[in-house]
């Protein structure tokens, strides 16, 4: 029975805070909010005394939201302005759609009053259709309209809107070539190209691998980077990588000497006081402690250095005004180094960092073109991060 009770009680308490949330919306306009959550609550023993609340609420939500919806619908016929037609069409669908939310949970029965709650239920199928039609045909010709501009902004509007036209009514006219003449005409093409202002050579495969852009991913909805100019293109924007310095260092070995010394245990030997007397224990039996001795090992150190830095600046250029929009700055450091030893003496005597070095040899230094080279795979990410973080347009 106790069980009954608190359940009994949570169901009130449940039912009450639903119903002020329905109030709530309903007092402050929000009349669909109204709508939903009465309903939700209306789904389930909806002939319970403590779901009339929900019904009168539901009853008066719906009245009010159709009211307002309407009067809305015949002002924006008497302004005339195409611009409506969008608004139009979406409110006889919310229409319609409001009442297909309602029907699951009827009747309602309103207990005090001994009738069904009323909501006036209306065929919207015509309205829907003749606004969907209006707003096509708005859609198509505002389109035209910005497609026949010199203005990108106004392709890549008409560009979405026509996606819109294609998802409200297939095979709308040609609205699918229109699709891709929008596409074309809204994208910013971007030549990126590189430039030599040092007096070394930039080797040839450093270049193509810097701009090879199909592994970048750089490219949005509306700018595509062509790393190969192609015809046919007017390009917007120009992408410049400046080389302006390379400095390579002189090919290095360093060598450094260096003593190490170490103390091992080797055997034992007798405990001596200090008169030079061996100890015993309490047993006569002669007391034996470790025997250390140290040993020793030098090594030779060699390391090979040589290392390349390459920087360059990043230009962003208006095509249109041959003006420089913006640049920056870009470089990378590769640094060749290796590190070979050898010891004379006890090897037991180095530290174990050592060990690799003993095994290793000198190797020939990399030609000033690779070392350039190698530093491409830096310089590659942070061009791509310069281009990703600074886009053509904000």
């Amino acid at each position: 029975m106790k069980k009954i009770t608190l359940l009994f009680a949570l169901f009130v308490l449940i039912t009450s805070c639903g119903v002020r949330q329905t109030r709530e919306s309903l007092t402050t306009g929000d009349y669909d909010a109204a709508i939903q959550t009465a309903v939700e609550g209306l789904r389930n023993r909806k002939d319970a005394k403590g779901k009339q609340d929900y019904i009168y609420l539901l009853e008066e939500a719906f009245a009010k939201a159709k009211e307002r919806d309407l009067q809305n619908i015949n002002l924006w016929f008497k302004d005339a302005n195409p611009s409506n037609t969008e608004k139009i069409y979406n409110t006889y669908v919310q229409l319609n759609n409001r009442q297909e939310l309602i029907k699951p949970v009827l009747p309602l029965r309103l207990i005090k009053e001994n009738r069904n709650a009323i909501f006036p239920f209306e065929d919207y199928s015509d309205q829907i259709v003749n606004s969907k039609n209006a707003l096509a045909k708005h859609l198509y010709d505002n389109s035209k309209a910005l497609l026949a501009t010199k203005d990108k902004m106004s392709f890549r509007r008409a560009f979405d809107d026509l996606q819109y036209l294609n998802g409200l009514s297939p095979n709308y006219k040609d609205v699918a070539s229109l699709i891709d003449e929008a596409r074309l005409k809204g994208t910013d093409f971007v030549s990126v190209y590189t430039k030599n202002e040092t007096n070394m050579v930039i080797p040839v495969r450093l270049e193509n691998d810097l701009l090879d852009f199909s592994t970048f991913g750089l490219n949005d909805k509306w700018t595509v980077y062509h790393s190969n100019r192609q015809k046919g293109i007017a390009y917007d924007y120009g992408i410049i990588v400046n080389f302006r310095q390379i400095n390579i260092s002189p090919e290095q070995i360093k060598e450094k000497e260096l003593v190490k010394e170490k103390q091992i245990k080797d055997g034992t030997k007798p405990l001596l006081n200090a008169q030079g007397q061996q100890v015993k224990d309490s047993l006569g039996h002669v007391i034996m402690v470790d025997n250390f001795k140290t040993i020793r090992a030098t090594i030779y150190e060699s390391r090979q250095f040589k290392s390349a830095q390459v920087v360059a600046k990043v230009d962003y250029i208006d095509f249109k005004t041959n003006q420089l929009i913006d640049t920056f700055p870009l470089a990378s450091e590769f640094v060749f180094e290796n590190i070979y030893s050898k010891y004379i003496g006890d090897k037991n005597a180095c530290e174990a960092d050592y060990f690799p070095y003993f095994d290793k040899r000198a190797v020939p230094f990399p030609s000033n073109e690779q070392m350039v080279y190698d530093s491409g795979e830096d310089l590659k990410a942070k061009l791509k991060g310069i281009i990703t973080q600074n886009r053509i347009r904000k």
